[in-house]
């Protein structure tokens, strides 16, 4: 059986669960996040692994380069990344990626920048399965109307996010 290696990150904003798998980071998301189980499941599934708690280089860079993000001295990631997913949730992580550091967009946004206007409720969905957070900057994600809307970490959290990349992005 394959093996996912994970490990637990305490972390200002919360302990994270990190999950590497061949030399590639699968998972960076909220241990105590309401769709863990389904999360879990879905990489588990996808790559026909089970979870074995063992640390490895990615983990160890993964640590140091959140680390770094969550001082303001990182604003971008550089790690090797395993997006476990259907098409459309990858082609949705995808366009996330491009709302830069201290920059936010909407469902909307985002359902437009994969030609797909209508898709909005779908692009959420995504949105939230997301299992590279902070990576795959689902924080940056905020309503039509500008509010804050879900996140796997919580609002509060969210906008602790936020407020860190708008303080750190001079």
């Amino acid at each position: 059986m394959n093996q996912i290696k994970i490990q637990y990150h305490k972390t200002k904003i919360g302990e994270l669960i990190l999950g590497s798998f061949e030399h590639k980071l699968c998972m960076l998301d909220f241990r105590f996040r309401k769709m863990r189980k389904t999360v879990d499941n879905r990489l588990k599934k996808g790559l026909q692994a089970e979870f074995i708690e063992e640390d490895d280089d990615i983990l160890k860079k993964t640590r140091k380069q959140v680390d770094e993000y969550l001082c303001g001295e990182r604003k971008e990631f550089n790690l090797p990344l395993l997006m476990i997913g259907t098409d459309f949730q990858k082609s949705v992580w995808k366009s996330l990626m491009t709302v830069k550091y201290g920059e936010t967009a909407s469902y909307l946004d985002l359902a437009k920048t994969i030609n797909n206007k209508k898709a909005v409720r779908a692009v959420a969905n995504a949105n939230g399965a997301n299992s590279l957070g902070l990576i795959i900057p689902c924080h940056r994600i905020i309503g039509c109307n500008g509010k804050l809307v879900g996140y796997g970490g919580g609002l509060p959290t969210k906008k602790r996010l936020l407020k860190l990349e708008k303080d750190n992005s001079n």
